[in-house]
Formats: C-alpha cells, sequence, structure tokens
C-alpha cells in the first residue's frame, strides 16, 4: 500500500513537469533578470509584493466554499449570454495613421492609435483564455478578431501574465508585427521562451518611466493583484501603466482591487483624458484582487478620470454573475456620480478627440 501512494505521488508529480513545461507556461527568471527581481523594492521572500497586504480572499470567505460555488453551486442563467455578442468587424489594417482611436477587442484586450504611434494592450485573440482550448472558451461574436487581424504596430504593452490577459498563441502569433514590447519585471523570461528577442523588451517595475517613439512617455504604476502561469504565485510583477502623449493623458487600469494606489496616481499623474479600468470577471470572496464595480467607480474618481472605459468583460466567464452585470452595475453607478462612462461594441472604434462619444446599450439587445 505505502508502495503504491509513492508510486501515484511519484507520477502526480512527473505529470505536473511534463504538463507545465509545454512552451504555453512561459519560463521562470534566471540569470540577470531574476537579479534585477531580486533587487526590486517590491520584490520580498522570493515574490512580488503588493503595496497593502492583499489576501488572496476576502474575511468570512474559505478557498472550499469558493471552488465549491465555482464548480457545484446553480450557475446564473445569463452567465453566459443567450445569443452573440453584438460586435462590429472594424479593419485594423486600413484605420487612418492620422487618426487617434481606440478599439475594444473584448475582455482586456484593446489596440490604441494616438499622436502616431500604436499600442496593443493584453491581446487575447485565441478562442479561448486558458492554457488549455477545452477551457474558458470564448462567447460567440466577442472573439470576430484573429491575430491575422492585428497590423503591424509599435508597441505590444502586458499588464501581467494571466492566461486572460498574456495569451501565449496570440503573442506568438504576432511577433514579426511587434516592434517593442512593455511589460513589467519577469513577464519577458516568457516573451524571450516564445522568441521574441532580449532588445526588444522594456522590462521595467513602478516608478519606472519610459520615453517612446514620438516623445510619449509611459510609467509604470502599482496595481493590486498578484501573477503566476503555475502554481507558484507572484514570481512576475503585475502593473499598470501612465500613458502621456503631447495631445493627452491615458490610464490603463490593469486587474486590480480598490486601494490607495489610485488617489496616489491621480494625484501625481492626473487628471486623465480616458481611463481604461478593469470592470468584471469579480466576486466578494476576491475583492481585493478584482474591484467591484462600484469599487470601480471610486478608482476612476481617484485617478481624475474624464471619460472612463470599462474592459474586462463581455468575452469569458470569469467569475459566477451574469455576463452583463458589469456594464449594468457600472453605468447606474457612473450616473449617479455624473461620471462619462463609454461602452463601445467590440471592435467599435472610439474617436479619442472627440467630446461627444455616445453609444448604445447594446448588451440589452
Amino acid at each position: 500500500m505505502v508502495y503504491t501512494i509513492i508510486a501515484v505521488a511519484v507520477l502526480v508529480v512527473l505529470l505536473y513537469f511534463v504538463i507545465t513545461g509545454q512552451e504555453v507556461f512561459g519560463a521562470e527568471a534566471k540569470g540577470e533578470r531574476l537579479k534585477r527581481m531580486q533587487q526590486s523594492a517590491y520584490y520580498r521572500d522570493g515574490q512580488f509584493q503588493n503595496l497593502s497586504e492583499t489576501p488572496s480572499l476576502a474575511e468570512g470567505y474559505s478557498m472550499p466554499k469558493v471552488m465549491f460555488d465555482f464548480f457545484f453551486a446553480e450557475k446564473n442563467p445569463l452567465l453566459k449570454p443567450l445569443k452573440n455578442i453584438p460586435s462590429i468587424h472594424t479593419d485594423l489594417k486600413n484605420l487612418p495613421k492620422n487618426e487617434d482611436i481606440f478599439v475594444w477587442l473584448g475582455h482586456s484586450s484593446y489596440y490604441i492609435q494616438t499622436d502616431g504611434v500604436s499600442f496593443l494592450i493584453d491581446p487575447v485573440l485565441s478562442s479561448y483564455g486558458s492554457p488549455f482550448k477545452f477551457f474558458n472558451k470564448a462567447f460567440s461574436g466577442a472573439d470576430i478578431f484573429k491575430p491575422e487581424d492585428i497590423p503591424e504596430f509599435d508597441y505590444l504593452v502586458i499588464t501581467h501574465d494571466h492566461y486572460d490577459h498574456l495569451d501565449y498563441p496570440t503573442v506568438k502569433a504576432i511577433k514579426n508585427k511587434v516592434r517593442k514590447v512593455i511589460l513589467p519585471l519577469g513577464v519577458g523570461s516568457h516573451l524571450e521562451r516564445w522568441g521574441y528577442k532580449p532588445e526588444q523588451l522594456i522590462e521595467e517595475e513602478w516608478g519606472s518611466e519610459v520615453v517612446l517613439k514620438n516623445g510619449l512617455k509611459i510609467i509604470y504604476t502599482p496595481a493590486r493583484h498578484f501573477s503566476g502561469r503555475k502554481v507558484k504565485r507572484n514570481v512576475t510583477l503585475w502593473t499598470s501603466y501612465v500613458l502621456e502623449t503631447p495631445t493627452k493623458k491615458l490610464f490603463l487600469g490593469g486587474d486590480s482591487g480598490y486601494d490607495t494606489h489610485f488617489k496616489m496616481i491621480g494625484e501625481k499623474y492626473g487628471p486623465f483624458d480616458y481611463a481604461f479600468m478593469e470592470n468584471g470577471q469579480y466576486n466578494e470572496a476576491w475583492k481585493y484582487i478584482h474591484a467591484l464595480p462600484e469599487d470601480v467607480i471610486h478608482a476612476s474618481i481617484d485617478v481624475k478620470a474624464k471619460n472612463i472605459i470599462p474592459v474586462h468583460s463581455s468575452k469569458f466567464a470569469l467569475a459566477l454573475h451574469a455576463w452583463n452585470e458589469p456594464l449594468e452595475k457600472v453605468t447606474k453607478f457612473g450616473k449617479d456620480k455624473n461620471l462619462n462612462i463609454l461602452i463601445p461594441m467590440i471592435g467599435e472604434p472610439v474617436d479619442l478627440n472627440a467630446s461627444d462619444n455616445k453609444f448604445r446599450v447594446w448588451w440589452k439587445d
């Protein structure tokens, strides 16, 4: 019996290493990259740390309860949409280069052109948001953009290395279209394994400022989240970004629970013409690492956003709420605070220089 238990344990360990040895799981940092990480003020006890104490689960919740609810509790009938998500397949390759445009590609993926420079943020353009094709499938209609739709562009921007933000098939497929990659400390190890050159990578930590093409500047700012593509967490950094151009200021929120860093960012770098805020895939149990809709509103006020575009919804079911609940709630709460919430359809261009952008309430169709 003892030998059987040992054999099973050895088999499980071997299976783990065989599975996680696949390219999709990326690579662990080593050498000079690891030294840089260890020298970071935000790295302690073998992992990166949030600015505030951040438990994985909120008070009153346990992992067994959360897992039971996720797998066995009765599901919301609108967990997934009953019909195709409305979307527009804009031809990204033929967008006028002199126009300042935002295009949401679903979930947290979006394309930005501004001041003659192009950015692709957290692109997940495969039909799933996980390491396995059979898990976390995209909603029909939300998956209309593919890697081949992406034009050549200047900067690939990654906020952290979770599968619904750093998608191996997409990042691999667009490799020859990318000039440079902006990403937080440690995440470059994944991209180097996938064929990116070290000189392509701009890999920094919170507080770093980098001058880009045409005089634009990107600043790495804190987020309250976590990272990891395997069992061990927080071995790479997660981040939000401030993008300053000659004509505007943009805040790229990244995944984050609510905390004081939003106010710090607003006071130091705001106000922002546009803030792209993560809103969706939340739960009271993990509110410290994924903001609830009411927290998204507080965070938007803190960063002093003139226009707010919520993302992180409408493509995958990573939580237990109705697929359109994040949009319902954030628009209601935003209206209560007289905020300008903009929710275009997936693929619908947003003119970043317009002062009167209006979009229909498509999630109620």
